[in-house]
């Protein structure tokens, strides 16, 4: 299987989710991260990964 930009944001929202179920207290810092990376690659500005 090869990773996509389609998949890496999938991904991302899981882990996530399971890290917000574990620390619920970083809830502000975790969805700022997801955010940020969900927009960069949305954006095609993260081309360099190469997946």
């Amino acid at each position: 299987m090869t990773l996509t930009v389609a998949h890496i944001s999938p991904i991302m929202s899981v882990i996530a989710g399971v890290l917000i179920l574990i620390m619920p207290r970083l809830l502000n810092l975790i969805v700022a991260i997801f955010l940020i990376l969900n927009g960069l690659i949305g954006m095609g500005l993260l081309k360099w990964l190469h997946f």
